[in-house]
């Protein structure tokens, strides 16, 4: 029998993202989101305007996309409660936040040159999306008191990087699922995917290339 019920949060199960940008000084800012998904070769990036990581990327047009995988996790949760804007906004602040200047001194990861854009990816992530920004998605405009305060980053791809042991020997731009083991958050905890497939697929009887964006073709320019 369903409940009606009012959830403060709707965070049913995403993957965790740890998005790189470009401080003003030039140092590199990360921090660990959960409200994303891809189209294509588009990915759409739900954080707070106030972020030092949208004011970066509003400044730049540039970050990179690291997912971790459930290795990391300890190095991920390092870096919950701290923010690269320096003061600490006040609805930050309230929740316990703290300014912290290298992330990447705090969570023990290891910066990694890219190739495409100017913030660094992270050696210790299995996978990593260089991208520009593409557009901005206003959300919760609706309502007055929440007008300006969140939106969706629209981000399009153009360089990927995977760990060489994810992919599929046979057939090398495609990722094994079987091994992909990403970092999930839902309602504010961390999981893991289990190794064996609940149930075959229906749909992965249509070949990967039928989905591939132009914005591949694109990368290669």
């Amino acid at each position: 029998m369903h409940k009606r019920c009012e959830p403060s949060i709707l965070y049913f199960g995403t993957p965790v993202v740890v998005v790189s940008t470009e401080n003003q000084d030039g140092t590199p800012n990360l921090a660990p989101i959960s409200s994303a998904f891809w189209l294509g070769w588009r990915c759409l990036l739900g954080m707070g305007t106030k972020s030092q990581t949208v004011q970066n990327l509003l400044r730049t047009g540039e970050c990179v996309l690291n997912l971790p995988s459930v290795d990391s996790v300890a190095a991920v949760d390092r870096l919950a409660l701290t923010t690269g804007a320096n003061p600490v906004p006040d609805y930050k602040a309230g929740r316990g936040y703290r300014h912290e200047k290298d992330k990447f001194a705090v969570s023990g990861f290891t910066p990694m040159p890219s190739f495409t854009v100017r913030p660094p990816g992270i050696l210790e992530c299995p996978v990593q999306m260089e991208a520009v920004l593409a557009a901005v998605h206003p959300v919760a405009d609706d309502d007055p008191t929440q007008k300006g305060g969140i939106g969706c980053f629209e981000v399009r791809i153009q360089r990927v990087w995977v760990e060489e042991g994810l992919l599929n020997p046979d057939k090398p731009d495609h990722i094994d699922p079987d091994l992909w083991r990403p970092l999930i958050m839902s309602f504010q905890k961390f999981y893991g995917l289990g190794r064996d497939q609940v149930h075959g697929s229906t749909l992965s009887q249509i070949p990967e290339i039928r989905y591939r964006s132009p914005d591949v073709a694109r990368s290669q320019q």
